[in-house]
């Protein structure tokens, strides 16, 4: 796997690496956002940020037509109507997303895992874009009604800088059950652009290294 670096950091990121394994913050998912210097998603578009850290962000209009699409991919996907069924639906339409949006801003081509060489492309993207953009693309199904057995919950991060760069701090987007409370990380950082991301239980997620990170979900 390549080694993307996360660059720049903010105040945020700092405290990550000063601070023990897990960044965990309080508060509304919208705080985020802030932190990073990105619009919030209205009805009608989405902020998108790439280039590493957020360097460049891309307003994306998303038509009528477009949440039609993304509630049949949904309606299609969830075979039940339960929570689980509902986070699979998610995982698809986080997939459309990615691949309608790669074709409007020119990011179809970003490279999984890590780069060195990919601060400042904006064709690429680092966990803190993908951990951001996914916030905005669940905050916008909410928005929609195509989320009903979750809440949209502030990105984490998790990471062990001093045992070198496997260990590296990475983000992930997070959505919390409505029933039992339970948290999932929603991470499409490992894999290539508009494949699936993993949605799995927040204790299960990155609780190892960079190398073993969760599979993309089916």
């Amino acid at each position: 796997m390549r080694y993307r670096i996360l660059v720049p950091f903010t105040l945020a990121a700092a405290a990550i690496v000063l601070s023990a394994c897990v960044y965990e913050r309080t508060g509304p998912p919208e705080r985020h956002l802030a932190d990073w210097g990105v619009q919030e998603p209205s009805k009608q578009a989405v902020s998108v940020c790439h280039a590493y850290g957020c360097q460049k962000t891309s307003r994306v209009i998303l038509t009528g037509k477009d949440v039609a699409a993304l509630a049949a991919v949904m309606r299609k996907t969830k075979k039940a109507d339960t929570p689980y069924e509902e986070r699979r639906a998610v995982a698809y339409a986080i997939s459309w997303l990615e691949i309608e949006v790669g074709k409007r801003i020119g990011t179809s081509t970003d490279r999984p895992g890590m780069d060195y060489s990919g601060s400042g492309d904006p064709t690429q993207m680092d966990c803190v874009d993908e951990a951001t953009n996914t916030t905005s693309y669940l905050m916008f199904l909410y928005s929609k009604g195509l989320i009903k057995k979750h809440t949209v919950a502030i990105p984490i991060s998790k990471g062990r800088i001093w045992r070198g760069v496997k260990n590296w701090p990475h983000w992930t987007g997070i959505l919390k059950e409505n029933e039992t409370g339970v948290k999932y990380a929603v991470d499409s950082w490992p894999y290539e652009n508009g494949e699936n991301p993993a949605v799995v239980k927040l204790d299960d997620w990155y609780i190892k290294d960079l190398d073993n990170l969760s599979k993309p979900t089916t």
